[in-house]
């Protein structure tokens, strides 16, 4: 059979392989952990299913083991069964073409881990799943959809390692011929062409056109092409993934074209039904010609103008050693803004203010978004800002999203955190996002900075963010915490804030800590303490905060006057720290926040 599939490769007409085995499987068996379980919880299901796409015209059907690497697996406490899960789906691809009487080629379906490994840990795992499939009797591998070209490369070799079948090799691909990682579709067709393939391609993906994109870019002389795309974008509805409704005609064109770029293999993937597989192979059978030009226009990149570009007020104070104030407030939990502006115009009228850094939901509670808080304060009143945004509440594309908007509204200035768990908040019974922590963040920015999103791809133009990280000099862990702190700066922070401190003596342990010198400019953050009870509090339930007992047992004694000793301190703190920082950040006090301004009368 693997003499034979090459020889059909060569020869032609193209191949019609089957559609989307996964989804397929998911929605006709409940409660699966991953559709590969239903190799051995539904075998039936698996087998109808592989038969039905047979029946439509497939010629080549994926065993149902696109995800059976054991890491794979071992999300879902199935890493014990990698050998009968994959063995049980060849038996029943197996069957399925018994059943149909129809010699049909089995490819051994091999998908990326869907986590970072070491090469060696991914070519184990990739060799001990495809020794398994080898071992049970496919004809061939697909390995698919991958998007990290280094981690195909080592899926291959690790096939070549106890295999000698054939392998086609699909990396996946969006709307501009590129993968996640930013590389594009010839880039990718050119590493894949010298590798022992049988033949390259596109799989899964934004869709159709983005494998004809890819496919476009891939076509060269000799090269054997494959195409086998998702239906297109799929969306939510009640829970369940709902997949557009593509015309039997529309994969009929799609195969039209596919063909005429080279493809030898040709079906579908993630919402692909038998329909569209007819479609597709009454397209092949009647060697059907594209009835429309197949036109593909390369993405305009914008450029950046020049005001875009500027160095934000607070870069230029902190580089040109300026001392920098900048006073954190609060966003209102409600829907107006006007109270948070009328705020900052105080503040920018007694001109002892620079900027005004905005907390995104500190302390878990829900609150207006930093950035569009931030946005309003600049339009408003001119006072230049210091959003802080937390990756608890968004995903990396919302975080994208939403540090694009913000640049776009002529905020500049970024404070990168990870933000407090929701549980000790308003939201108990939630769970926050956390994709990426402030490290993560920090790294974000910087690839915007530099014209390409989180994955390395190009963006339409580059932001110019000024971007700062939040560092305790009073930690539990002063390792981790220093740790922490250099991979900020490693990953491209420009400045640093910290924790609230009324310890200076800490604060320098720590800068010894650094080798004597802070690697990039730091703000030291001082609050003005109103009440015992307050000092309390911070100390005893505010993690990283400490409250040293000395000055504790003076706001105890002070009783009335407790808020007088706390702006005496906050003043002799900011004195100090002239010696020490670049500058302070001043915490506003609760419900009388212009009283901030006694600290620099």
């Amino acid at each position: 059979m693997a003499d034979r599939f090459i020889a059909r490769l060569q020869d032609g007409p193209p191949i019609v392989a089957d559609g989307g085995m996964g989804a397929l499987v998911t929605a006709a068996v409940p409660r699966l952990r991953c559709p590969e379980e239903a190799n051995v919880r539904a075998p039936e299901a698996v087998v109808s299913l592989h038969v039905g796409f047979i029946n439509a015209g497939a010629e080549l059907i994926e065993t149902n083991t696109f995800g059976a690497n054991r890491r794979k697996l071992g999300q879902h406490y199935l890493e014990d069964d990698v050998e009968r899960i994959n063995s049980a789906a060849i038996k029943l691809a197996r069957d399925a073409r018994e059943i149909s009487g129809k010699a049909v080629f089995i490819a051994g379906s091999i998908g990326p881990l869907g986590e970072s490994a070491a090469s060696r840990v991914r070519r184990e795992l990739f060799a001990e799943q495809a020794g398994i499939l080898d071992g049970r009797g496919v004809d061939l591998f697909f390995v698919e959809t991958f998007y990290d070209l280094h981690e195909i490369e080592d899926a291959i070799d690790a096939v070549r390692s106890v295999s000698s079948l054939p392998v086609v090799a699909l990396m996946t691909f969006d709307e501009t011929a590129e993968t996640l990682a930013g590389v594009t579709a010839a880039e990718a067709a050119e590493r894949l062409a010298g590798l022992d393939v049988v033949a390259l391609g596109a799989n899964h993906g934004a869709g159709l056109l983005a494998a004809l994109a890819a496919l476009e870019q891939m076509q060269a002389d000799g090269r054997r092409l494959a195409a086998l795309p998702n239906i297109g974008l799929a969306s939510l509805a009640g829970g369940r993934v709902i997949y557009p409704h593509a015309t039997p005609e529309y994969f009929a064109e799609f195969a039209a074209h596919a063909r005429s770029l080279g493809a030898a293999v040709i079906g579908g993937c993630c919402g692909t039904t038998p329909a569209e597989i007819t479609a597709i192979r009454s397209a092949v059978e009647a060697d059907r010609k594209p009835r429309a030009r197949l036109e593909l226009a390369e993405r305009e990149l914008a450029t950046s103008l020049g005001e875009e570009l500027r160095e934000t007020g607070l870069a230029t104070t902190l580089r040109s050693g300026e001392w920098a104030v900048t006073i954190q407030l609060d966003p209102p939990l409600g829907g107006s803004s006007r109270g948070l502006v009328e705020v900052a115009q105080g503040l920018k009228d007694s001109e002892l203010v620079g900027f005004v850094d905005v907390n995104d939901n500190a302390t878990a509670r829900a609150g207006m978004s930093s950035l569009m808080a931030s946005a309003t304060i600049e339009r408003a009143t001119g006072l230049e800002t210091i959003p802080h945004l937390t990756t608890r509440d968004a995903s990396v594309m919302g975080l994208e999203s939403l540090l694009l908007g913000a640049h776009s509204e002529g905020v500049r200035n970024i404070l990168a955190i990870t933000g407090d768990p929701p549980e000790v908040g308003d939201y108990p019974g939630s769970r926050g996002v956390y994709e990426i922590d402030s490290v993560g963040l920090t790294e974000l920015i910087t690839k915007l900075n530099r014209g390409e999103d989180y994955n390395g791809r190009p963006i339409d133009a580059p932001t110019s963010f000024f971007h700062g990280v939040a560092v305790n000099p009073t930690p539990d862990d002063l390792e981790l915490e220093l740790e922490r702190f250099r991979r900020k700066v490693e990953a491209g922070a420009r400045f640093a804030i910290t924790q609230i401190v009324f310890d200076l003596e800490r604060f320098d342990r720590f800068t010894a800590e650094l080798g004597g010198a802070w690697p990039i400019p730091v703000l030291i953050e001082v609050f003005p303490l109103t009440s015992y009870r307050l000092a309390l509090r911070l100390h005893n339930e505010v993690p990283g905060i400490v409250v040293p007992d000395e000055l504790q047992e003076t706001l105890r004694d002070a009783g009335a006057k407790a808020a007088e000793i706390g702006f005496a301190r906050a003043r002799e703190l900011i004195a100090e720290s002239r010696e020490r920082a670049a500058g302070v950040c001043l915490v506003a006090p609760f419900r009388q926040p212009l009283r901030v301004l006694e600290l620099l009368a």
